[in-house]
């Protein structure tokens, strides 16, 4: 790296862990992409696969409810809304964040139904953290996989969990160990909600 751009990129670093300091405690992950012009771009919301985390920030501490049926109300609107099932919904949202609004993945997704930065504009969704848009946004992309594959819930959850492309590629749940745990633990809850409702 030559003096100039060295010296350029250390500014930058500053500047980023500045505003990261001065916005604490509410700070935001900082996501990064280098364009095929060597110009570095920088984002807390990513709308492209492009971007990489490139500053971790630090979110407030929130309890997570320990009532699971705080969010049953704004469950069964997103149920209704896009006529998915209620308890495969609180299936999704307890295997994905366990009732944690804040919930951040290692990959970045958000929220109680931990939705990918780069679908946010797809699923209008401008701030992931809170529940209504949160529970709305990933109940509609539900609905969108299940019709995508015909009504087939395990399909449209190994999709959930591992993208669309995986599936179309292995033509069903991908040989993924993560993939099937999730389904299977999607399922196993999503009959134990519907007994119990």
């Amino acid at each position: 790296m030559k003096g100039s751009h060295r010296k350029g990129f250390l500014i930058t670093i500053l500047v980023l862990t500045a505003i990261l300091l001065a916005s604490a405690p509410v700070s935001a992950d900082i996501y990064m992409f280098v364009d095929k012009n060597g110009v570095r771009h920088f984002t807390n919301t990513p709308t492209s696969p492009k971007f990489h985390l490139f500053v971790k920030g630090k979110r407030p501490r929130h309890r997570t409810p320990l009532n699971k049926k705080d969010y049953d109300l704004l469950i069964k609107k997103a149920a209704l809304k896009f006529n998915v099932d209620f308890s495969l919904i609180k299936a999704v949202i307890e295997v994905e964040s366990a009732y944690n609004p804040q919930a951040v993945s290692p990959k970045g997704a958000r929220g109680l139904m931990q939705i990918m930065p780069f679908n946010f504009k797809a699923l209008k969704l401008s701030d992931p953290f809170e529940p209504s848009q949160n529970i709305m946004a990933g109940t509609r992309y539900l609905n969108d996989l299940i019709h995508q594959y015909k009504g087939n819930i395990k399909h449209a959850l190994a999709a959930y969990n591992a993208g669309p492309g995986n599936v179309d590629k292995y033509n069903g749940i991908p040989p993924f160990q993560e993939t099937r745990n999730y389904v299977q633990r999607v399922m196993a809850l999503h009959r134990i909600y519907r007994t119990s409702s």
